[in-house]
């Protein structure tokens, strides 16, 4: 069990109203690499996991990225809440609008509602760390992709931090996958 503190991980105080770029961000609150797939991947992948360790590193990772969730859902919140209708009619955020107003709901960049076949959890323990290892890198080709599409400053901290967790991701399913390849019971747990 983990303990939800009032506080993100890292601090979101965005100035500057900009829903084109919300519309951007907000692939990483719904879309097929953001966080609400990555927390629900790796809290589904924990029930076939016969090793403890591993066990502990996919609920750690898993939690850590619903608070991912909450900041990005931040993120999209700041970008959008002072925008004026019209700036946000000339905004790739328009069709979002119509539907969501100014409330976070977890869609793609391109306007696709969050799926579960965003998900991937079999029962094949070596399946399930290399699509994390995978999950992990196409989360961080999109957040460098925000920052290629970003000038604000308020924004990229929050976006460069993020990347960087999921670098540190990436290494502790790199090490949860070497400790269950040289540590399996039986080849039949696979």
């Amino acid at each position: 069990m983990w303990e939800y503190q009032k506080a993100l991980q890292f601090p979101i105080n965005i100035k500057n109203p900009n829903p084109k770029l919300a519309a951007f961000v907000v692939s990483q609150y719904g879309g097929p690499d953001g966080e609400l797939a990555a927390s629900l991947r790796y809290l589904s992948q924990r029930y076939a996991m016969r090793d403890d360790v591993v066990k502990g590193i996919l609920t750690d990772i898993g939690t850590e990225e619903l608070g991912h969730l909450e900041m990005v859902g931040s993120i999209v919140h700041q970008l959008t809440r002072c925008a004026t209708t019209g700036e946000i009619e000339k905004s790739p955020m328009a069709p979002y609008f119509i539907d969501n107003g100014r409330g976070v709901f977890p869609t793609s960049a391109p306007g696709f509602p969050f799926s579960a076949s965003s998900i991937a959890s079999k029962s094949d323990i070596i399946a399930n760390l290399v699509e994390d290892l995978a999950a992990e890198q196409k989360a961080r080709a999109v957040y460098d992709n925000i920052l290629r599409v970003s000038d604000d400053p308020d924004v990229n901290q929050v976006i460069k931090f993020l990347r960087q967790r999921e670098i540190t991701h990436f290494q502790r399913f790199g090490e949860a996958l070497d400790h269950v390849q040289n540590n399996m019971k039986c080849k039949k747990c696979m």
